[in-house]
């Protein structure tokens, strides 16, 4: 099976790394590099094989070529080191591919659980996994030095996924192709933007959440984020939060700049309520966890999906694990998370084929998100929350939920190819939906017989991730 954005790094690696101890001559590691026919070689410590350093064909063309052609030096003397840059084999490509873009580097070192040397992952590694030009995006986003280079970078992707679906390719490499694509857009444009403000030398994340956060964004999708950050003595919460967000504000406008509206609910880091400390997100996070308000509880599902994007990635990790510590003793919060994620039931009738929800603007037609996508969504969150589940995505949290016994393994297929299915319409709807308010709708009458079919199946692996929650919560 061909690895995708979601694999274990350790699907990439496929050839024992080639390593060196820092003391040998450098050109002793040239002809290593040459032997094996490798861009780099990882510097190890020759005891505990923990990695030192790395050494690649550019540092040997702009730190040895271009300075002095010393090859009788030691490997020590010209290895990059400061801000080396690793993950353990379980993390996966995408975040590699993200952490790459943030520190404008080509390579992470991979390691195992004893923190030993296991591989290497290049940027070329990954751009084999990207499809038609998704490389050439990727490297224009890098290289952007304005927002007009961001914008048209921006309307690339667009064009790019349009053309990608109306070739056939399938939702989930799609959706992760335009996830990964906008993430780096993002970061590109926190990058550019940051240096234009006096940012206090503080902890700092910017958050993505709801269909960002989970990987699943589609052609139409406005803004969800916020920001985590850290207090110190000398910054204190209010000055924090007054420096940070007139900075996030303007990543707000010129993500909007590039195609992303602006959150009609505010659901942005420009937005104080969501610039936040790590202790007030916890603080806030508690009260969810606490509420016994399912209105309140709706509002808030979509910030369970969080994600770190840009910035220090241990403030939502420490977010994360604490959320997840929390959770089993919420029983309230489970059960009106569950509550709420029957509240819709698939549009399968008893005699016809689909039901229909009365929508006066565009009647005949299926909402394929509202009444398709999202009820894979929720029932898999609370789910996956319960089971102490870390996955943001809604087919990692069912793929999981399968690796741990609570989901089948045929069922975990069915459901995820149903989730996916319906993602696929509503990539089509998007691209063809001209009226505002249609961009997630379809008349089943204009689907051809398979589809329909298809489609009627989706919802029926609907009903049945929610027949397992009423099951699990006794609903």
């Amino acid at each position: 099976m061909r690895p995708s954005y979601h694999s274990p790094l350790a699907a990439l690696v496929h050839r024992t790394p080639v390593t060196a101890p820092p003391e040998i001559p450098l050109r002793e590691a040239v002809r290593l590099m040459s032997q094996h026919r490798v861009g780099s070689i990882i510097i190890a410590d020759p005891v505990s094989s923990r990695p030192l350093g790395i050494f690649t064909i550019r540092d040997l063309l702009h730190r040895v070529a271009a300075v002095s052609c010393d090859l009788d030096q030691t490997l020590s003397h010209v290895m990059s080191a400061s801000g080396l840059l690793t993950l353990d084999t379980q993390a996966t490509v995408y975040e590699a591919a993200l952490l790459m873009a943030r520190h404008g580097v080509h390579h992470v070192i991979i390691v195992d659980a004893a923190g030993r040397v296991a591989g290497v992952v290049s940027q070329d590694n990954i751009h084999e996994l990207q499809s038609g030009g998704g490389k050439d995006i990727s490297a224009a986003i890098r290289e952007a030095r304005d927002m007009d280079s961001l914008a048209a970078a921006a309307g690339a992707v667009r064009k790019l996924a349009e053309t990608l679906l109306a070739e056939g390719t399938a939702a989930e490499p799609l959706t992760q192709l335009i996830s990964t694509l906008n993430d780096h857009l993002t970061v590109r444009i926190i990058e550019l933007t940051q240096v234009e403000f006096a940012l206090p030398d503080i902890e700092w994340c910017w958050l993505a959440f709801g269909s960002e956060g989970r990987f699943e964004q589609t052609l139409s999708t406005d803004q969800d984020n916020g920001l985590a950050f850290a207090v110190t003595a000398d910054t204190g919460i209010d000055a924090a939060r007054a420096a940070l967000v007139p900075f996030a504000r303007a990543v707000n406008e010129r993500l909007a700049t590039c195609g992303f509206p602006l959150c009609k609910g505010n659901i942005m880091a420009g937005n104080p309520e969501l610039c936040l400390s790590l202790d007030e997100w916890q603080a806030r996070f508690k009260g969810w966890l606490a509420a016994g308000n399912p209105q309140a509880l709706l509002s808030a599902s979509i910030y369970f999906d969080f994600r770190p994007l840009y910035g220090n990635d241990g403030l939502a990790t420490k977010l994360r694990a604490w959320l997840l510590n929390h959770i089993p003793a919420a029983a309230l919060f489970q059960r009106l998370m569950a509550e709420i994620a029957l509240q819709t039931a698939p549009p399968l009738a008893t005699f016809r084929e689909f039901t229909f929800d009365g929508n006066r603007a565009f009647p005949h037609t299926l909402d394929l998100k509202a009444g398709g996508a999202r009820l894979f969504v929720d029932a898999a969150r609370i789910l996956a929350l319960a089971a102490g589940i870390a996955q943001t995505g809604t087919a990692q949290r069912l793929r999981a939920l399968g690796d741990t016994g609570r989901l089948g393994g045929e069922d975990v297929a069915a459901l995820v190819d149903g989730f996916f299915f319906i993602q696929q319409l509503r990539l089509r709807a998007q691209q063809g939906g001209s009226m505002a308010g249609s961009a997630n709708r379809v008349d089943p009458d204009s689907l051809n017989e398979l589809d329909r079919h298809v489609l009627k199946e989706a919802f029926r692996q609907a009903r049945k991730l929610q027949e397992r929650l009423r099951l699990e919560y006794r609903l």
